[in-house]
């Protein structure tokens, strides 16, 4: 399976390069089961054997990652609970994903935006459900980037820290993933908790 992967990804970024990135993870944050995240797994690979440049990659997967999920805000705006009912409730498995997402978005708001990247599920569905829910795309947009920003410097990099075996990338993957959502987790509440100290202290 890891070979067919590596086969089928190699051939793609041969012919599209960057593109590969860019359209791969601006798809799965829209709302489309396509495995964003492996791609950029494979891009740091790829930048370790200096078949692409690192820094461009991290840019384009940035990129692509908060214009898809504008896109998903935009889906979830316009098309709303019709658009819920009709294209993902048909699904019983991709309908599960999408109650666990929203039972997780409605628990932490914003805060499942920025790290719902790190999350198998919630990453396809963040931006639909901000979207559906009417958060401001001003603040949607701000923790959208910063999510994206985090994520993909991450996990490329995870890619590129492994890039002298393919296998060993997949193997550590879910373990170095939840690593980072912890690390994350754990620096958004210091940083929020400071905050409202020093607030309270001034005021």
């Amino acid at each position: 399976m890891a070979h067919t992967i590596f086969q089928t990804l190699a051939g793609f970024f041969a012919e599209y390069g960057y593109w590969v990135v860019f359209v791969g993870v601006m798809l799965e944050n829209a709302g489309i089961p396509i495995p964003g995240e492996t791609v950029l797994l494979f891009a740091g690979f790829l930048a370790y054997h200096g078949k692409i440049d690192l820094l461009p990659s991290i840019l384009v997967a940035i990129a692509g990652a908060t214009l898809g999920d504008s896109m998903g805000f935009l889906i979830g705006s316009v098309g709303g609970r019709r658009f819920v009912d009709r294209f993902i409730r048909r699904y019983p498995v991709i309908a599960k994903s999408f109650d666990h997402s929203q039972m997780l978005f409605l628990k932490y708001g914003q805060w499942a935006v920025f790290t719902g990247r790190f999350i198998t599920g919630l990453r396809m569905f963040a931006g639909i459900l901000a979207g559906l829910f009417r958060m401001r795309y001003r603040r949607f947009l701000i923790f959208n980037f910063t999510g994206a920003t985090v994520w993909a410097i991450s996990i490329i990099y995870i890619g590129f820290l492994f890039g002298n075996s393919w296998r060993l990338v997949q193997q550590y993957l879910v373990e170095v993933n939840e690593l980072v959502l912890a690390v994350v987790i754990v620096a958004v509440v210091i940083a929020v908790t400071s905050y409202y100290f020093r607030k309270k202290r001034t005021s």
